[in-house]
């Protein structure tokens, strides 16, 4: 089996059980490799030494693997994607700190679930991502996200208005601080946050929720995702800011962008005992009020 294990920097609670999860590679004699910033991490900041010389910088040089590990949180579940892309390789998320929809593995799970993967006994998931199509040079050659599109107002400005078009057909203009475009699996992240709805992870739909909008009759929009969106944005100030998971820029009101669903999927490992409704439990917290 060949790994490929992406990261970035964590807390000292985490290095134990780092530092055990390369000896239990070592051990097993799995065959990894390491994105280098966070190899350079481990040995220099926090005196892990993983037994390996093999070492990836970007999406280009990583190797054919099969399956792909991502220390961290979900910042950095999403990273990973912009690694792995198109190659089709299962990721499983290591949550090395606080709450994690994507990297749904705890510190505490962790000796167990690497068991239960490296001998394969796990569930793989689909999930999709959407595509900016407008070509953004500050979003180089991967302009897709696994949870969202947002764009927003910049600093203290007042608020802006977003026309929003399916397919052509004009929507409605969102007059507020910013308009999201989520995927299901983005739909549990900062749509969330803004009172959007949570979507299944294989609904095949895009959530559009209005950020703080002006009118308090519009509400976030469940829409297929085989259309295409198109939205244009004016504001005083001229730009806006537009984000891609985690990647952001800011933009000239001039630049119209158009989203559809991107024409491939991430896969995902799913271990033994966890499902879409025992994450709700878990990290929502549902059916923990004392009450029930």
């Amino acid at each position: 089996m060949k790994i490929a294990i992406y990261g970035k920097q964590f807390g000292k609670l985490f290095y134990e059980r780092c530092t055990n999860l390369f000896n239990h590679l070592d051990e097993q004699k799995i065959d990894f490799c390491i994105y280098a910033p966070f190899y350079n991490f481990l040995t220099q900041t926090a005196g892990i030494h993983p037994k390996t010389d093999k070492l990836f910088h970007n999406h280009h040089d990583l190797p054919e693997s099969d399956l792909m590990f991502s220390i961290g949180g979900d910042g950095t579940f999403l990273d990973a994607v912009t690694m792995i892309r198109n190659k089709k390789i299962p990721m499983a998320g290591i949550n090395s700190g606080r709450l994690g929809f994507l990297a749904d593995i705890s510190m505490e799970e962790l000796p167990k679930a690497l068991d239960d993967i490296l001998n394969k006994r796990f569930r793989v998931k689909q999930l999709d991502l959407l595509k900016l199509v407008t070509e953004i040079p500050d979003f180089g050659d991967f302009r897709c996200a696994l949870n969202e599109l947002a764009i927003q107002k910049r600093d203290g400005s007042s608020m802006i208005t977003i026309h929003t078009y399916l397919n052509d057909e004009f929507l409605t203009s969102y007059w507020a601080d910013g308009l999201i475009v989520a995927t299901p699996t983005g739909s549990t992240a900062y749509s969330l946050s803004v009172g959007g709805p949570i979507l299944h992870p294989s609904s095949q739909d895009f959530v559009i929720t209005p950020i703080a909008p002006h009118n308090l009759t519009v509400r976030p929009l469940v829409v297929p995702n085989d259309v295409e969106l198109k939205l244009k944005v004016e504001g005083r100030g001229g730009t806006y800011l537009a984000s891609l998971d985690s990647r952001s820029c800011i933009l000239d009101e001039e630049t119209e962008l158009i989203i559809r669903k991107a024409g491939f999927s991430v896969s995902v490992i799913e271990p033994e005992g966890h499902t879409f409704y025992s994450t709700l439990r878990s990290k929502l917290m549902w059916g923990a009020d004392k009450r029930n």
